[in-house]
């Protein structure tokens, strides 16, 4: 209801002030926009998410993996660990070039650029998670004799869950942005255009009821991907972790 109130003051102070659709257009006239170019769109929003899914696999694998690595060895965690805050601060625009020179298939270059950015948050919420076990349940791993192999799949991983979903969520929108940052730093076209290059060619032409749609497109895929990977939580934790039980008020 909110956002339905939103949008009809944005629709009654365009008109009421008479604001030029090359500045700011109307919520009606880019509905128009997004159906008069509905198909050229939508084949753009299928590039940018083939992109964000591509990065989003690859992150959840590595910073799974890097994860584990971590709490094997707190050498190992000290060692690496600023590396992969490094990989966070790094602009993705400052390297993106450099990644699109060096990677010469455009498609994986724009997956390796997203995945950058999507990589850190998975890291950090499963290392965090993996070693927020209860000590009391670590001391008794220990005094029942298991391994650290046991230890892993029985205790840690189960009690991580929470935190690796919640890094999930994250890194969904981040893969999602980073895609659509690569792209304008690529700025490949042609049939394999995604959303920032349909985004730059409205603003060549001063189309910019359809530069809204896309950029209307990308945030309704981003509440998209947050609401999928929260639903994946729910079906995954439900009935024997707390942050998946409903509450009593």
């Amino acid at each position: 209801m909110v956002g339905v109130l939103l949008l009809g003051l944005w629709e009654c102070l365009v008109r009421a002030f008479n604001v030029p659709e090359y500045l700011v257009p109307g919520p009606l006239r880019i509905a128009q926009a997004l159906h008069d170019d509905f198909g050229l769109l939508m084949k753009a929003l299928w590039t940018t998410l083939c992109i964000t899914a591509g990065a989003f696999f690859v992150a959840t694998v590595i910073g799974t993996l890097v994860a584990f690595a971590f709490v094997q060895s707190r050498w190992v965690e000290l060692s690496f660990f600023p590396y992969a805050v490094l990989l966070q601060v790094t602009p993705i625009a400052a390297i993106a070039p450099l990644i699109i020179i060096w990677v010469k298939q455009p498609t994986a270059a724009l997956v390796v650029c997203a995945t950058l950015i999507a990589l850190f948050p998975i890291i950090a919420n499963t290392t965090l998670g993996l070693r927020s076990v209860s000590p009391g349940l670590a001391a008794f791993f220990r005094m029942q004799g298991a391994s650290r192999w046991q230890t892993l799949v029985r205790l840690q991983i189960p009690g991580a869950l929470p935190y690796w979903f919640a890094g999930l969520r994250i890194s969904s929108g981040l893969s999602l942005v980073g895609a659509v940052v690569a792209e304008f730093v690529a700025g490949t076209g042609g049939q394999g255009a995604g959303l920032a290059y349909e985004i730059l060619q409205a603003g060549y032409q001063l189309n910019i009821p359809r530069m809204f749609a896309a950029l209307g497109l990308i945030s309704a895929a981003g509440v998209a991907l947050f609401w999928l990977m929260l639903g994946l939580n729910q079906w995954a934790l439900r009935g024997w972790h707390d942050s998946a039980t409903p509450q009593e008020h």
